[in-house]
Order: C-alpha cells, then structure tokens, then sequence
C-alpha cells in the first residue's frame, strides 16, 4: 500500500502558485519567514506571535510582533512591533495587553503592548537578564526564569570579588561539567516572581524554588511549557530535576507546586515516581493538572503518559495509559472537558482531542506537523507545517479540513516547484512493517541518483515535516531523490516498535535500512539504485560510521555529521550518561564493556572504503567534535578519500545562516563530486 503526500497535502499548499520556474535553494529555506507559537486573547478576537526574519549581514535572526484579527474572515496579517533595530519575542496575551520581551535599549525586559496597537512600555526593570516569563491570568504576577546562584534571595546579581592575580582556570567537583554547548558556571534557572501594576513590575522579586537545586525550565530544550499558573494566580507549578552528584545519570524530573507569593517551600507532586514528569497544565476551571508521566527511570524516550491529578484529593489518573502513543504537548479546552495533545502518528504529528473524563482519542488533522497551538472559544489554531511547506496558521474545527489562516511566504516561494513525496512501507526486520517515504524532484525524467538519508533521536522520526536543517525539499531540489526510512526505535509507531532500538544500535536498523533502500528502488523506477549517497547526523552519523564497516559497498559516498565513532571514548566524554549507558543495557562502559563494543564503528575501521565527508560542532557536547575527528583519522589512515568541515561556533546543530549555506554547499558538493557521471 502507498499514500500519496502530494495529493492528501493539497491544504498546505499555495492556493495560486505561478507557473513553473525553479527549484528550492537553501538560500531560499535561510530567508523565509518563520513563524513562533501563537498566544491568542481569551475571547477569541486576536492571535500574535514571533515571526522570525534573517538579517544574512548579521548572520543570525530578528523577531517582530505579528497579529491577525480573528474575527474577519479572510483577515491579513499585520505588524504589532516591527523596530528594525529590535528584537520583539515570546508574546502573551493577558486581557487586553500584550506582554513580550524585548532587548530595545541592549538590555532584555519584558514590554507590553495594547493588543490593539499603540506605544509600547518597558514593564521590567532589573538586572542580570533573564530566560522567560509568564504573567499570571489574573494580571496581577509576572513570573520570571533566569539564571543566578542557587538559593538565590532575590534577582538582584549576586556581587563576586575578582582576584586580579587569579587564574583563567575553571574547577568542578561533580557532574554536569558541560551541558549542550555550555560549561557549567554554578548558576542554575531559577523562578521569581514579581507584583505587576499599572506601573509595571518593580523590584527584584520573591524566589519560589527554595532550596531546591536544579534548573527550571529544564535545560537545554525546557521552555514555558514546563512552568504553569493556577487560574487564580496563586500557585505555580513547575518541573524540576533536583541536582547532585547522579544529575548526569537520572531522567527524574518532577512537578512542584508552591505559593507564588513564596510564603511556603515547593512540594514535590510526582515524588513517587523515580522517572520522568513534565509539562505541568492547569485546567481552566482550576481543579485538575495535566502533565505526562513516564514509567522507566534513565529512559527519555519512554512512552509519555498524559495523566491527571485532582488537584484537591491528589488523585492520579493515567488517562491515555491505553493509547500507544506518545504525548509531546498538553493544553486544555476552554471547559476543562477536554484536552488538546499532540502525537507523532505513522510520519505525520497530528493534533488530537482527549476526554478528560473517559480517555477517548479522537483525531482532529490528518496530514502535516503540528508544532503548536492556541485555544480559542471556536477551537483550536495551529500552526502546521510539512516536508514540502514552511509553517503557517489554521482552524481546527472538528475532524475537517483546518482552515488557512495564513500564507506567511507565499511571495517568498512564488514560482518555486516543490518536489513530489510518496509513502512506502515494506517488511523489515522481525517481519515488521517499516514505513518511508521517497521524494521526487519536480519535473524530473528518467533516474536521479539517490540520497538516503537516517535521521537521528534515534528515538525520532523523518516524519512530514519542514526542517530548517536536514531538509528533503532541498535535496531533491538539487536533482536528488531523497529517500527516508523509519527504522526499528523510530516514533509513532507505538512504544514497542520505538524500544527496539536499545542495545541494538547496528541490528534491526541496519537490517531495515538495507531492506528499505531494497523496497524503495525497486518500488520508483525513477530512483538510480546504483547512484546513491548515505547521509546522517547524530544516531543517522553513528550509522554512517556502522555502514562504513558493515555495509561498505552500497554507496559512492557518505556525509557523516556529528556521529559517534568510538563508543567506549563517547561513553566518557558525552555529558548526558543516562541516554549512552541506557541504549548499551543500562549499565557504564566499565560494568559492561561488550554491550558497547557489540555496535562500535571502531572495531571495523579495516573494512572502510566508502569516501566520506565528516561533519562537526566544536561546541558539541553530546556527541563532543573529538569523534569527528577521529571519525577524519580514520579515513586518512586508510587512504579514503575524505573531507572534514568543522563549525567553531555550531553545537550539535548548524543554527547559523551563513553556516547552514556552507554546510549546504559541502555536502551537495561532496556528493555531486561521486555521484556525477
């Protein structure tokens, strides 16, 4: 059986799209225009949001305020704040006011604006900068996160004697050392919360962690999500994971509750629990927290559970305990009934609608990734996006067609042909199915060389989706057919499915990928089966390494980005040791040194051949540039032919413009230069 994306996709595409002329260019996917979550006004009139444009001389992004009148039909969105020397985020509606945080002035405070327009007001004046903020629905409390020393009494920065005759030197005692892309500097997010007036928010506020030390939001993806007002502004609930010497190795984040006027210490909700919780929800009528649960202390791909908690009795329910579907974000429905949850499902992230009472799932999009929502008195805003459109607004209403909203770059990719994407799935390994998909490029005839590319996670998914980064609609756009597989450990197929991963690195994901290339050429005649290039980052560069030794004369070439190369070194130097020791049989390299070696691209370095373009961050502290390096060596040693490009200030990600360009440029290059006949 086959879908047809093209087809079913027709509500992401442009409605009045010119003739034919050109395909799409990564330095078309650096200038659009990229739309932020949504915040619309509780009674349904008005949604704004952040929308991104690239400054290319600047080599990085500036956000303006965006607002579309949801009450007129047909309505054209129109400029909030648009200073072109300022950067204007994070947008909250609280009544009639917009709050945001702007850094006019070169120093970051939160500002608000009438929702209807007008002069906007600086509403924060302290120092030491902060992450983020929510204001309380009822106006009266802005909630801040920022980074200062634990314990900290106040958001007033904590004054520090300088040695002059110091050294540069930094000391640790304990775990995490490095996080992300960040060496630890002894301060951890934190929450304060400060009285909001007329005359804005004054002061340096009341900290509300306590003695708790850990970071909230969680660090590096937590965000606003992970922190929650009670309707009535007097509690907050937040996720935790409390540090200490196991903080490298412990999943277990929690949800506390505790007084926003900080008269009382945080109370540990979820203590019972030794996994992970997060994403803390309040219903509307006050009575009931929403979050998800995970079973599995040291797993974070475990099934996220969306469970509810009578806030009064303290009763836990696991409301979608027989879904087998994972839960990646939470809102309820205006009548605190239902709840509003996102999935990623069979290739696509759909939204869905939960009974609060019985559980009941039922499917509100089809096709396309949601990647966030607003909720109004008509129903949910989304904002959608897919492998062959950038994100835009729509109207959820029931279980139709969403309604567009939005056509953001619509003058940006007029007269731009976006590739064709066809589904596939096949028997892989267990005899299990394994779904694909194959991207064609537009008037194309006869066979184009292939580029096969394995995503990353590995508990992820090459789902429908538009990707910034690794982008399908580009490669595809450069004459290739660009193939992708949802191997064993992949999401949206079911917990099991996404387990089969764990200590099996090289088994049945090699064993798919060998059978899904198999089914895909044999399945499009228009893919050249003997011109194909693999390609990869992170878990996709750790097979890139593993194909090099166990599958190394499929390919003309490979781009390895960020891909582990020797297991035993990656089980010492990355900095998150649960995910390692997890996917190797839970225990460290030194309990159990066979479990890591069983999958290690270095033991077969004899066996490459297959000429590869090596790709790293030096500010990668998950999979830290040392591997790449090493990765480089190797091939050099054997006299493969190989090329190595390092970013001195990209992480595990290339985030840069200018980057993103170059990184573009060598890897179609590198596979232009074997492919070409």
């Amino acid at each position: 059986m086959k879908i047809m994306l093209s087809a079913s996709l027709a509500v992401l595409a442009f409605a009045s799209a010119p003739a034919a002329a050109r395909q799409l260019t990564i330095d078309d996917v650096t200038m659009l225009s990229r739309v932020g979550a949504p915040t619309a006004s509780q009674d349904g009139h008005w949604l704004v949001w952040a929308q991104r444009e690239t400054d290319l001389a600047a080599d990085k992004g500036r956000y303006d305020l965006w607002r579309l009148d949801l009450s007129k039909p047909g309505a054209t969105p129109v400029k909030l704040l648009a200073d072109p020397q300022v950067n204007e985020n994070d947008p909250q509606i609280v009544g009639s006011t917009v709050y945001f945080t702007s850094d006019k002035g070169g120093e970051d405070a939160v500002w608000s604006v009438p929702v209807t327009g007008g002069t906007s007001r600086r509403v924060t004046s302290f120092k030491g900068g902060f992450s983020g903020f929510k204001v309380a629905p009822t106006g009266d409390k802005l909630l801040v996160w920022a980074d200062r020393k634990p314990g900290a009494p106040s958001l007033e920065p904590a004054m520090v004697k300088k040695d002059p005759n110091a050294g540069a030197g930094r000391t640790y005692d304990q775990l995490f050392v490095r996080h992300w892309d960040t060496w630890a500097d002894g301060t951890r997010s934190q929450l304060f919360v400060l009285p909001l007036t007329a005359a804005g928010a004054t002061g340096n506020g009341v900290p509300l962690v306590g003695a708790l030390v850990g970071d909230t939001p969680s660090k590096p993806y937590g965000g606003g999500e992970e922190i929650s007002w009670s309707p009535d502004g007097r509690t907050v609930y937040f996720a935790l994971r409390e540090a200490g010497r196991i903080e490298a190795l412990s999943t277990n984040l929690d949800i506390f509750s505790v007084p926003a006027d900080g008269s009382a210490a945080p109370v540990n909700l979820t203590a019972g629990n030794k996994a992970t919780d997060n994403l803390p929800t309040v219903s509307p009528d006050g009575r009931t927290l929403a979050y998800f649960a995970m079973r599995r202390p040291g797993f974070e791909a475990d099934r996220q559970v969306l469970t509810l908690r009578d806030i009064a009795s303290g009763k836990t329910v696991s409301l979608t305990e027989r879904w087998d579907r994972s839960v990646g974000s939470i809102t309820w429905a205006p009548d605190s009934k239902s709840l509003y949850v996102t999935a990623d499902d069979t290739q696509e992230t759909p939204l869905f609608r939960v009974d609060a009472t019985s559980g009941a799932v039922t499917r509100l999009t089809q096709e396309g990734h949601v990647s966030a929502v607003a909720i109004t008195p008509r129903g949910p805003v989304v904002a959608i996006d897919s492998l062959t459109a950038p994100a835009d607004f729509y109207r959820v209403a029931g279980t139709g067609t969403p309604q567009r909203l939005t056509q953001v770059n619509a003058a940006k990719l007029a007269g731009i042909d976006m590739p064709t994407v066809t589904r596939f799935n096949f028997k892989g390994a267990n005899a299990d199915t394994v779904w694909g998909y194959a991207v064609k490029p537009y008037g194309s005839t006869g066979k184009v060389p292939v580029a096969y590319m394995v995503h990353g996670g590995p508990q992820g998914s090459s789902n429908n989706s538009w990707s910034y980064r690794w982008n399908p609609a580009v490669f595809a756009g450069a004459g290739y057919g660009l193939v992708a597989v949802d191997f064993h450990g992949s999401t949206g197929y079911g917990q099991g499915f996404t387990d089969a991963i764990s200590n099996n690195w090289g088994g049945w994901p090699l064993e798919d990928l060998k059978k899904g290339l198999a089914a895909a050429t044999d399945k499009f005649a228009w893919l050249d089966a003997d011109n194909a290039c693999a390609l990869g980052a992170s878990y996709g560069g750790y097979m890139m390494n593993w194909i090099e030794g166990q599958w190394p004369d499929r390919f003309k070439c490979i781009v390895q980005h960020d891909g582990v190369f020797d297991a035993r070194a990656m089980a010492y130097e990355t900095e998150e040791l649960w995910f390692d020791e997890w996917e190797h049989g839970g225990k460290a390299y030194y309990e159990d040194p066979q479990a890591f070696e069983k999958w290690n691209p270095v033991n077969y370095v004899a066996k490459w051949k297959t000429p590869m373009l090596v790709i790293t961050g030096e500010k990668d502290f998950r999979i830290p540039y040392t591997q790449g390096l090493a990765t480089f060596t190797a091939l050099q040693r054997r006299g493969i032919p190989s090329r190595l490009l390092v970013n001195p200030g990209e992480n595990h990600w290339v985030l840069k413009p200018k980057n993103s360009r170059q990184w573009y440029g060598e890897v179609l290059g590198w596979m232009g230069k074997w492919t070409a006949k």
